[in-house]
């Protein structure tokens, strides 16, 4: 089994931890947002390392919306490298777990609709696109 590689930012870390640590019946909500958010686990793609992130919680009909917005920077987060090279994932929503497999959407009228949901879970994303030049990817998480 591959190593488990914590996020390197001291915040995310301690998210990650208290999300994971607690089952899943704590640090369900992003920041102080007090927005829902889930854990996504995926493989780095370079390392084959074991990650974890908080993602703001977006479902639609079963299945979650991924949005690699990076509050709006001119990159992708690493995030979305990782899923493209290894698209099985595990998402924790709260106290249940699922294994899902991830695909980008690129066909605009599902990626419009999804986009379109996002916003309205977490009204930033807008402003997330409008602030950068590059086309935020959109993933949809599938059960496995």
């Amino acid at each position: 089994m591959a190593d488990y590689i914590p996020p390197k930012l001291d915040w995310v870390r301690e998210h990650v931890e208290l999300y994971e640590g607690s089952g899943g019946t704590q640090g369900t909500t992003l920041l102080d947002t007090g927005m829902p958010c889930i854990l996504v686990t995926h493989t780095g793609h370079k390392t084959g390392g074991i990650r974890k992130i908080p993602l703001m919680r977006v479902e639609v009909d079963g299945n979650y919306v991924l949005i690699g917005s990076m509050g709006g920077q001119p990159q992708d987060p690493a995030w979305v490298t990782n899923l493209r090279a290894n698209p099985n994932v595990q998402i924790r929503d709260k106290t249940e777990v699922f294994d899902m497999r991830v695909r980008e959407v690129t066909d605009a009228e599902e990626r419009g609709r999804l986009w379109a949901a996002s916003v309205e879970a977490y009204p930033p994303y807008d402003d997330y696109q409008a602030k950068t030049s590059r086309v935020i990817p959109v993933f949809l998480a599938e059960p496995r």
